[in-house]
């Protein structure tokens, strides 16, 4: 691993710890619907404790895959063969227009079901959980989830061997997991009590929402290294949360 990608890559964690720690201090407004609750602990205590989970949990599994992408040949997060336009330009466009389709999507699937819109949480708080999910979400999805996958499968049981096919398999198992792993918080921030409420319109406009996320930035991810997949994901959040919130 190179000295500039592995700096880059502890920088990353750093920001994210940082920035999950502000995150608590930040007024959600009306994003949660449900009635607040009383918190287990100060918010200091929380921000600590949420920034120490952050530190050695996602810093650890995301260094294990950081070591595994390499090892597969996936681009290095500071690839000298990735051009910065394509570790920072291309994901933001490609970010953008897929905020955009997130917006045109909700707003058609909404009509469906009886809950509404997706809400979105108050700026700034929407803009740091952009910064939060885009590094914090990618780690663990992306970085680790689908290095360490394709690694056991195709290096360690098929003896690196139908790596291609594995990588896309394991790509759409990931987007999956990403989109059923939102289901718990919009139960909670809609209200709902039970799985059964969930509207199947709902259900399919999150799993469609986050696999398109999630394929794409499992492709870039490879491609061109984690930095396009934080990308990817940041500035979809960004139109989908932050300006599309703010509108």
């Amino acid at each position: 691993m190179k000295k500039t990608s592995l700096w880059i890559y502890i920088s990353l964690i750093i920001t994210l710890a940082i920035l999950a720690a502000i995150n608590v201090f930040l007024p959600q407004g009306s994003f949660l619907l449900t009635p607040p609750q009383e918190l287990p602990a100060s918010k200091p205590v929380l921000a600590f404790v949420i920034a120490a989970i952050v530190l050695i949990l996602y810093g650890g599994l995301g260094f294990i895959g950081l070591k595994l992408s390499q090892e597969l040949g996936f681009a290095d997060i500071w690839d000298s063969r990735v051009t910065n336009k394509q570790r920072f330009l291309i994901p933001a466009l490609v970010g953008t227009a897929i905020g955009v389709f997130f917006i045109f999507a909700d707003i058609i699937l909404s009509q469906f079901h009886t809950l509404g819109p997706l809400p979105h949480p108050p700026f700034p708080a929407s803009l740091v959980a952009s910064a939060v999910a885009g590094i914090g979400e990618e780690i663990i999805f992306r970085l680790f989830f689908i290095s360490f996958w394709v690694w056991l499968v195709s290096f360690v049981i098929l003896k690196r061997r139908w790596q291609n096919q594995i990588f896309w398999i394991i790509a759409i198992l990931s987007a999956l997991a990403f989109a059923l792993g939102h289901i718990p918080s919009v139960m909670i921030i809609l209200g709902l009590n039970a799985v059964d409420e969930f509207p199947p319109a709902l259900l399919s406009e999150i799993i469609l929402l986050n696999g398109v996320l999630s394929i794409f930035a499992a492709y870039y991810f490879r491609k061109f290294g984690f930095l396009a997949a934080v990308g990817i994901h940041f500035w979809t959040d960004v139109i989908w949360h932050v300006i599309w919130g703010l509108i």
